[in-house]
Protein backbone atom coordinates (compact mmCIF):
# COMPACT_ATOMS: atom_id res chain seq x y z
CA UNK A 1 0.00 0.00 0.00
CA UNK A 2 2.67 2.43 0.79
CA UNK A 3 4.53 2.10 -2.66
CA UNK A 4 1.01 2.67 -4.58
CA UNK A 5 0.89 5.70 -2.13
CA UNK A 6 4.27 6.78 -2.75
CA UNK A 7 3.89 6.13 -6.28
CA UNK A 8 0.74 8.11 -6.58
CA UNK A 9 2.37 11.23 -4.74
CA UNK A 10 5.42 11.10 -7.51
CA UNK A 11 3.09 10.84 -10.53
CA UNK A 12 0.78 14.06 -8.99
CA UNK A 13 3.87 15.97 -8.09
CA UNK A 14 5.97 14.97 -11.96
CA UNK A 15 2.13 16.32 -14.03
CA UNK A 16 2.14 19.25 -11.36
CA UNK A 17 5.29 20.44 -12.17
CA UNK A 18 4.99 19.96 -16.21
CA UNK A 19 1.49 21.82 -16.29
CA UNK A 20 3.02 24.74 -14.12
CA UNK A 21 6.11 24.91 -17.05
CA UNK A 22 3.34 25.52 -19.76
CA UNK A 23 2.75 28.67 -21.29
CA UNK A 24 -0.86 28.90 -21.05
CA UNK A 25 -2.77 30.37 -17.85
CA UNK A 26 -5.32 27.63 -17.24
CA UNK A 27 -2.71 25.24 -17.22
CA UNK A 28 -0.95 26.74 -14.57
CA UNK A 29 -3.88 26.38 -12.38
CA UNK A 30 -4.59 22.79 -13.03
CA UNK A 31 -0.65 22.35 -12.23
CA UNK A 32 -0.75 23.99 -8.51
CA UNK A 33 -3.81 22.23 -7.65
CA UNK A 34 -2.23 18.80 -9.18
CA UNK A 35 0.70 20.14 -6.68
CA UNK A 36 -1.75 20.67 -3.72
CA UNK A 37 -3.47 16.92 -4.47
CA UNK A 38 0.17 15.47 -3.72
CA UNK A 39 0.96 17.55 -0.84
CA UNK A 40 -2.50 16.67 0.96
CA UNK A 41 -1.68 12.97 0.01
CA UNK A 42 1.72 13.42 1.68
CA UNK A 43 0.14 14.99 4.69
CA UNK A 44 -2.32 12.11 4.85
CA UNK A 45 -0.07 9.29 4.32
CA UNK A 46 2.30 10.79 7.10
CA UNK A 47 -0.42 9.93 9.93
CA UNK A 48 -0.17 6.10 9.10
CA UNK A 49 -1.99 4.35 6.59
CA UNK A 50 -4.15 1.80 8.88
CA UNK A 51 -7.43 0.76 8.03
CA UNK A 52 -10.87 0.52 10.76
CA UNK A 53 -8.41 2.39 13.15
CA UNK A 54 -10.22 4.97 15.19
CA UNK A 55 -9.28 8.26 14.79
CA UNK A 56 -8.88 9.20 18.98
CA UNK A 57 -7.74 6.74 21.82
CA UNK A 58 -10.62 5.38 24.00
CA UNK A 59 -10.73 2.82 26.52
CA UNK A 60 -9.72 -0.36 25.52
CA UNK A 61 -8.08 0.72 22.29
CA UNK A 62 -4.52 0.00 21.63
CA UNK A 63 -3.53 1.77 18.44
CA UNK A 64 -5.14 4.52 16.74
CA UNK A 65 -4.74 6.49 13.80
CA UNK A 66 -3.43 9.73 14.32
CA UNK A 67 -6.00 12.46 13.78
CA UNK A 68 -3.77 15.90 13.33
CA UNK A 69 -2.78 14.98 9.74
CA UNK A 70 -6.26 14.10 8.83
CA UNK A 71 -7.09 18.05 10.45
CA UNK A 72 -4.11 19.26 8.46
CA UNK A 73 -5.35 17.97 5.32
CA UNK A 74 -8.81 19.09 5.61
CA UNK A 75 -7.66 23.04 6.38
CA UNK A 76 -5.15 22.39 3.37
CA UNK A 77 -8.34 21.51 1.08
CA UNK A 78 -10.53 24.66 2.38
CA UNK A 79 -7.48 26.84 1.78
CA UNK A 80 -6.13 25.44 -1.74
CA UNK A 81 -10.01 25.73 -3.04
CA UNK A 82 -10.42 29.57 -2.34
CA UNK A 83 -6.77 30.22 -3.75
CA UNK A 84 -7.80 27.87 -6.99
CA UNK A 85 -11.13 29.98 -7.00
CA UNK A 86 -8.48 33.29 -6.65
CA UNK A 87 -6.09 32.14 -9.55
CA UNK A 88 -8.92 30.88 -11.79
CA UNK A 89 -10.42 34.68 -11.33
CA UNK A 90 -6.93 36.41 -12.06
CA UNK A 91 -6.87 34.22 -15.38
CA UNK A 92 -9.97 34.64 -16.86
CA UNK A 93 -9.09 38.89 -15.97
CA UNK A 94 -5.95 38.68 -17.61
CA UNK A 95 -7.73 36.48 -20.38
CA UNK A 96 -10.41 38.69 -20.81
CA UNK A 97 -8.10 41.50 -21.08
CA UNK A 98 -5.49 40.54 -23.33
CA UNK A 99 -7.54 37.95 -26.02
CA UNK A 100 -5.69 35.01 -25.04
CA UNK A 101 -4.25 33.12 -22.39
CA UNK A 102 -0.59 32.77 -23.62
CA UNK A 103 2.06 33.89 -21.32
CA UNK A 104 4.57 34.89 -23.72
CA UNK A 105 7.35 36.98 -22.18
CA UNK A 106 9.60 37.40 -24.87
CA UNK A 107 6.93 39.74 -26.88
CA UNK A 108 6.59 42.02 -24.14
CA UNK A 109 10.42 42.18 -24.13
CA UNK A 110 10.07 43.44 -28.14
CA UNK A 111 7.45 46.04 -27.74
CA UNK A 112 9.50 47.83 -24.70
Amino acid sequence: MEVLVASAIGVLTAAGIYMILRLRTFPVVVGMSLLSYAVNVFLFASGRLVVNEPPILRDGVTSYTDPIPQALVLTAIVISFGMTAVAVMLALGAFIEAGDDRIDLDAQEDEQ
